[in-house]
């Protein structure tokens, strides 16, 4: 079982990052925009800056839903292989089996 701290401050980056999601995009559509003045384009990366760093999404980890485990870590089921295994073995997931020859 991974830390209680650290599965809540992601948590905490992943409200953060929903929360400035779209105020995000527009600067960074003003920044990208060659078009614009070069002054305008640096206002937009300087408010860009003022944001939170942990509003981000790269700085979001991915974590298991079961454990709180930051490894091995299957995006499609959203579990940690030692969770996956866990529940396969006890039958829980539908269609997967633990093999044996």
């Amino acid at each position: 079982m991974a830390k209680k701290s650290a599965v809540q401050k992601n948590l905490k980056r992943m409200k953060l990052a929903k929360k400035f999601e779209n105020k995000r995009e527009k600067l960074k559509k003003i920044i990208m925009n060659k078009k614009l003045e070069l002054s305008e384009r640096f206002a937009a990366q300087l408010k860009l800056d003022k944001l939170p760093k942990n509003s981000s999404k790269v700085r979001i980890r991915n974590r298991c839903g079961i454990s709180g485990r930051p490894h091995g870590y299957y995006r499609k089921l959203k579990i940690s292989r030692i969770a996956l295994r866990d529940m396969a073995s006890a039958g829980k997931i539908p269609g997967i089996i633990k093999s044996s020859w």
